[in-house]
């Protein structure tokens, strides 16, 4: 009799741990090895209110150029044995602040409107407008984003904010520097809010799906948000441990039972 009631106890105990063992999230698991898929290109960044540019003139003259960088800059040569004057790393860290009207002030030049265009297109119109008005007959000119900055939210390892250094970087790429998932994390709802055109949209995400690489949010924008949602009734790390403990308690006293019944 007592073995027959110790057989359930034991399964019960056993359904216990299994109910806080946490499954492992397997990215792009419908990919097949050997296989190829067609890789969607970048889209290029376009550029939003409150960004903050680095623009470095070069010209072969270094006079030129100096007037339409931040600062006086120090002169460098590089391999071919042109001279360029770029501006100090502390002013060039600051940039050219895109304004509530989607310019930015640029030395003698004036005013760009320059919100929602691309660093090459900025690029190219700097450029054009030192050719038209003979300041520089053949610049040299580098644009680039110093403040693309993607905001970590819900069921992540490191909630904050991600400096991106070179101003691209995919969705599955934030998810690793953030530390990847929590375990009680849903692979199915990686939720992107971006704002475009002073419109907010949301995109849900499946990153356990290769579909996640033809999602318009899969190459992420400055300012977008990432919120991982929680999975549904799924235990809080703390709960989890204390079921450990009582489900480990629960083992041993069913260990106990066992040997007291074989060799009695």
């Amino acid at each position: 009799m007592k073995k027959c009631l110790l057989i359930p106890f034991v399964g019960f105990v056993l359904l216990l741990n299994s109910c806080v063992v946490s499954k492992k999230v397997v990215y792009v698991r419908d990919m097949e090895p050997d296989t190829t898929y067609r890789a969607m290109s970048a889209p290029p960044l376009r550029i939003q209110k409150s960004d903050r540019l680095s623009i470095v003139v070069s010209a072969k003259t270094p006079e030129l150029a100096i007037p339409f960088n931040q600062g006086v800059g120090a002169y460098q040569v590089n391999d071919q044995g042109d001279i360029s004057a770029g501006s100090s790393a502390a002013t060039e860290i600051q940039g050219y602040l895109v304004d509530d009207s989607g310019e930015i002030e640029f030395p003698i030049l004036g005013a760009f409107k320059v919100e929602g265009m691309t660093l090459e297109e900025i690029k190219n119109l700097i450029k054009s407008q030192l050719v038209k008005e003979k300041l520089i007959n053949n610049p040299v000119i580098k644009v680039e984003l110093l403040n693309l900055k993607i905001n970590m939210m819900g069921e992540i390892n490191k909630i904050g904010v991600l400096t991106v250094p070179d101003a691209r970087i995919t969705l599955l790429e934030a998810i690793s520097w953030a530390g990847g998932l929590t375990v009680n994390a849903s692979p199915g709802k990686i939720t992107v809010i971006r704002e475009e055109n002073g419109v907010r949209k949301m995109v849900i995400n499946d990153i356990r799906s290769r579909d996640i690489f033809n999602s318009p949010t899969y190459y992420l924008q400055q300012n977008d948000i990432v919120y991982i949602e929680p999975l549904d009734a799924q235990p809080t790390p703390k709960v989890q441990t204390n079921w450990r403990y009582i489900t480990t308690g629960l083992g041993l006293v069913a260990t106990v039972f066992t040997i007291i019944n074989v060799f009695k």
